[in-house]
């Protein structure tokens, strides 16, 4: 599994960035599911910051292997994977058709405890 970590500027109000998390956990949360597990993701979280520049959605992904999902994403035609790439568009102006991991990220500190 990799971790694929991604910030996005909010450029949506955070009620509407609500109502989108709201959707997954509701009426939709079985397509998301469903969605999740076909890119190979175990776990996906959100995280709403606040910055003197304007508020960051900082998204963190446990992925099987998202060098492979990712193309298969961006190209993606169903019509929940349109609907969530729409939603994350409107969100963050990324366009997940062009940037399917979203912006570049590299990593450059991590730490873990090896008395573990």
């Amino acid at each position: 599994m990799a971790l694929v970590v991604r910030a996005f500027p909010l450029r949506e109000s955070p009620s509407a960035l609500e109502a989108f998390a709201a959707a997954l956990n509701g009426e939709r949360s079985a397509e998301a599911s469903q969605f999740y597990r076909h890119y190979g993701v175990a776990r996906e979280s959100w995280h709403l910051q606040q910055t003197p520049h304007g508020p960051w959605i900082i998204a963190v992904s446990d992925i099987r292997d998202p060098n492979e999902a990712a193309p298969r994403y961006a190209e993606a035609t169903a019509d929940f994977h349109v609907w969530f790439k729409t939603q994350v568009k409107s969100l963050s102006g990324v366009d997940p058709n062009k940037a399917p991991l979203g912006p570049p990220t590299r990593e450059v500190f991590s730490w873990s405890d090896s008395a573990d």
